[in-house]
């Protein structure tokens, strides 16, 4: 039974079901309703890479369509222009007020009906309260050991305290219900639908305190597996066992071999794990890393706090990957960093929403009529898709496709702040040999799918609050972190409405691909998959986790989101397939400046998260300002 749904704007409800995408319901929003009407983190659907976003991208990167913009006229002079207004993109603009003052003249064009990039927020109404999600950029990352000074700059600016919205977190709201993390063996895959709680393991970004996983010993856990006893066996004495499997190399020779074969190799080649064993671990790292474990090196598996590398007297890891492991994960707006990117944009257009301070922000409803004003000083156009960028005489002028139609600006410096493997087919002028480093950032494709369900009972009698799937298409379906920040409140009650956060990447175990040959494929499947799809894959797993438990797919079910995203995390540095100094001299090469334009994204420092998107965005800027244009 497909779910009805309807996209609340004010109270006035649409529905997609009747052959509207989103992006043709906020057009038609645009042109024929009140100016509060316009409402993208309402839209149920498909979201994230939503349908209409990556039309023209596509048309200029797939197709090598040449848009015509010599004789375009120009139609508006800014002092910079920014192709982008995800993070990266509105640090950016931030960072240049910093240095060129409130009146400097700025327009941020983006491809996608909301800002945010990756920082997306879902809005869902059940019964009498709103819940809110996260579509993409979830929290921050280790911010004590991570952020940089100019990182900490920005959130003092925005008023965004770190220390605050870590006491909204409430770490042990699950454990004090007697929930666990669990497993679930699916019947396609194991022969049987079985969650399996009291998972005792330590997870990388782990949010729960190490005491308080509520888990039962590793070889009670295990044996509940539906697995035969001769992998169960292995499994528990891999858990175990301390033992060094690769005896005989020095540390050096141990280091440089886990840095270069994946972790499928070392439990076939050095664990002696049978290959049905295996098949546990396969989907662990899809959620951290955007890839299975057969395209993951084993010093990655080490950071994802996999087993097995207690034995082997390995050097200490860096004090990033260390902190990743140790820090609690507890740094989140209850959007995730939209959230932040919100607090950027009402820091750029004041008018958008009222107050200024991290608790505000939370609650705030946004004016999308203000965020592209010609009496602001920055302005902001949605569902535009810049095609071209060049430097001519007095600066760089810039061309966007919106509503089918080609429109050019001009400003006196520019900054492309979208995907890095776009920007060669915006920017033709740049060298070849810069167009090739930009491409070798193939993106990561992932789902990040909310459903709000009637109530979270079924999780209350598996005894879980997340769990964990090594074959279902699902690798990770967890209840949402509870967290009370700005006058929002977690819900809490487990007869009553709550979003389920849930994890899906298309990987393709076994095919000997490496992490971008599998994220082209992943791509290419993502973007020629329906909402309905996506909806049919939910449904089946949800109801083979809780259906022996009373849940009910049909009636249960009350929104999905899909927060699709075919270009989703940067591509990181890799020693299955990369070298550390190669990998950084295309980093270098990728981000130099062309003429009057330079490059702000977290593509261009090969890291996926939102500190180095804010790094990144302060180095384009500081680039644009030592040319003397500011």
């Amino acid at each position: 039974m497909a779910i009805t749904r309807r996209d609340f704007f004010n109270g006035v409800a649409m529905t997609i079901a009747a052959g509207l995408t989103p992006q043709k319901i906020l057009e038609a929003s645009e042109r024929t309703a009140t100016k509060t009407l316009y409402y993208p983190p309402a839209l149920t659907g498909l979201r994230g890479n939503h349908p209409g976003s990556f039309k023209g991208a596509h048309a200029l990167a797939r197709q090598h369509k040449n848009f015509d913009v010599k004789d375009l006229p120009v139609e508006e002079n800014y002092d910079l222009i920014i192709v982008g207004a995800g993070i990266s993109g509105l640090a950016a603009a931030c960072f240049w007020q910093q240095l060129n003052g409130k009146n400097s003249k700025i327009l941020l064009i983006d491809n996608h009906d909301d800002f945010g990039g990756h920082a997306k927020r879902n809005e869902f109404q059940a019964n009498d309260r709103m819940i809110l999600g996260y579509g993409g950029s979830e929290s921050f990352q280790s911010p004590y050991h991570n952020f940089s000074k100019t990182v900490m700059g920005l959130l003092k600016t925005l008023n965004i305290n770190i220390e605050e919205m870590a006491k909204g977190f409430d770490q042990t709201f699950y454990p004090d219900l007697n929930l666990s993390r669990g497993v679930y063996f699916d019947r396609k895959n194991f022969g049987v639908d079985k969650i399996v709680a009291g998972d005792p393991g330590h997870a990388v970004s782990d949010d729960i305190p190490i005491n308080r996983l509520n888990g039962r010993s590793i070889v009670d856990f295990i044996n509940d597996f539906p697995m035969s006893e001769e992998d169960r066996r292995q499994l528990i004495a891999f858990h175990v066992e301390k033992k060094d499997y690769l005896a005989g190399m020095t540390v050096t020779e141990k280091t440089n071999w886990l840095d270069t074969h994946s972790y499928t190799q070392f439990l076939k080649e050095k664990v002696g794990m049978s290959d049905s064993a295996i098949r546990f671990f396969q989907q662990r790292t899809n959620d951290f890393q955007a890839v299975g474990i057969d395209a993951v090196s084993c010093s990655d598996a080490r950071l994802c706090a996999l087993p097995g590398m207690d034995g082997m007297n390995l050097p200490p890891m860096d004090e990033e990957s260390q902190a990743e492991l140790d820090d609690p994960y507890i740094y989140h707006f209850p959007d995730g960093n939209a959230g932040l990117a919100r607090s950027m944009v009402r820091h750029l257009i004041p008018s958008v929403a009222p107050g200024d301070t991290m608790q505000s922000i939370v609650l705030a409803k946004f004016d999308y009529s203000q965020l592209d004003m010609p009496e602001h000083p920055v302005r902001l156009r949605l569902n535009s898709i810049g095609v071209h960028a060049a430097n001519v005489d007095g600066g760089v002028e810039v061309t966007y496709l919106k509503n089918d139609k080609l429109h050019k600006v001009k400003a006196k410096q520019a900054i492309m702040a979208g995907y890095n493997m776009m920007i060669p087919y915006i920017v033709p002028e740049m060298p070849q040999e810069q167009k090739d480093a930009l491409k070798e950032n193939v993106k990561a494709p992932l789902v990040y799918t909310k459903v709000i369900i009637r109530n979270w009972q079924p999780f209350i009698k598996k005894g879980v609050h997340e769990i964990y799937s090594p074959g279902a298409p699902y690798s990770r379906v967890k209840l949402d972190y509870p967290v009370d920040l700005g006058g929002y409140k977690h819900p809490r009650d487990p007869n009553k409405p709550i979003c389920l956060h849930m994890v899906y990447v298309p990987t393709f175990p076994g095919s000997n691909l490496t992490a971008r040959e599998q994220s082209r494929k992943g791509r290419a499947f993502l973007l020629g998959s329906t909402f309905e799809d996506h909806e049919k894959m939910i449904r089946e797993q949800l109801q083979g986790m809780f259906g022996d438990v009373g849940f009910d797919h049909k009636k249960d079910i009350l929104a999905i989101t899909v927060n699709r995203w075919s270009h989703g995390y940067s591509y990181a540095l890799s020693g299955l397939f990369d070298t550390e100094e190669g990998s950084q001299k295309i980093i270098e090469t990728a981000r130099k400046p062309i003429g009057r334009i330079t490059i702000a994204n977290s593509d261009s420092d090969w890291q996926p998260y939102a500190h180095a998107a804010i790094d990144q965005g302060w180095r384009a800027v500081k680039e644009l300002h030592e040319m003397g244009g500011i």
